[in-house]
């Protein structure tokens, strides 16, 4: 699933200063740059409004207290409300990064944390990607946590993401699919996943290895407001060959059906559709 946005950043916002890109620079010795040590969210806006501000912001509060991270949301929204206000594309994909800040060897200083906040503009999935669907390779890696004994959290150490995705990229695919050593599958590189099985929605639980994203909440909300039976529960890779629709979510693609994973075509429904639709009503309203 090739990233819709142009190359060049539209806004950037380094520790709420708006700055060109050219100057924007960390210290040598920062600890997201050097160890990964930081945590991001990426937000959609249509316009000027950016869509569950709240929502991806409550979120990364709570990964930060799980890591004793310095969190400065009202610096952070404040920063946010002044991006919005500078947005001029239909919509944009913004990203909101923070770093502990400095590190010496390996231990924490008592340095200011850093957040990085760029927007560029993006190109909303059209129709017909929808109708077509994407195609999924299995991952030639596993999903990891540095955090085990944590929730999953969208965190700086995002190697094994990219490496799949780019595995996928390279064999001619959309996105990759993480499936752990008991053949389940847990989600794909960059979305959460949903298959209807039996007349009724799976997704695996958000735990240790799966990211309990904004999006698939929403999806879940959705869902219930429907009347469509929705499990939390362990998905096999083999039932995804029989399953009536399969689709993934994230904050930006909203919902993309899958139409193939590896070798198999995958059922297409359309209780897709029905869900889109009330997902987009919910997040504008």
């Amino acid at each position: 699933m090739k990233d819709k946005t142009r190359n060049d950043f539209q806004l950037v916002s380094l520790n709420g200063r708006f700055i060109p890109r050219e100057d924007a620079a960390i210290a040598i010795n920062d600890g997201g740059f050097l160890f990964g040590d930081s945590l991001f969210e990426t937000f959609k806006a249509h316009k000027k409004t950016i869509l569950l501000e709240q929502q991806h912001l409550e979120r990364l509060e709570k990964s930060a207290a799980r890591l004793d991270f310095p969190f400065q949301r009202s610096a952070i929204e404040k920063a946010l409300r002044q991006l919005a206000s500078g947005l001029t594309a239909d919509t944009s994909r913004i990203r909101l990064t923070i770093s502990r800040g400095t590190v010496d060897g390996l231990r924490w200083s008592d340095s200011e944390p850093t957040f990085l906040l760029t927007a560029k503009e993006y190109v909303e999935v059209s129709d017909h990607k929808r109708e077509k669907g994407i195609h999924c390779v299995t991952a030639p890696n596993r999903r990891v946590n540095p955090f085990s004994h944590l929730p999953q959290m969208k965190h700086g150490n995002y190697a094994d993401c990219l490496y799949a995705y780019n595995f996928a990229q390279r064999n001619g695919a959309d996105e990759a699919l993480f499936v752990d050593a008991d053949q389940h599958v847990l989600e794909t590189s960059t979305a959460n996943i949903f298959a209807l099985i039996d007349e009724r929605l799976i997704t695996p639980p958000a735990d240790h290895l799966v990211l309990d994203g904004v999006m698939r909440r929403q999806v879940i909300k959705a869902a219930a407001e429907l009347g469509i039976p929705l499990s939390e529960r362990p998905l096999n890779y083999s039932e995804l060959r029989s399953a009536a629709e399969v689709f993934i979510t994230n904050s930006l693609i909203d919902i993309l059906p899958v139409a193939g994973i590896d070798q198999s075509l995958i059922a297409r429904g359309t209780l897709w559709k029905s869900l889109l639709k009330t997902l987009w009503m919910r997040i504008e309203t």
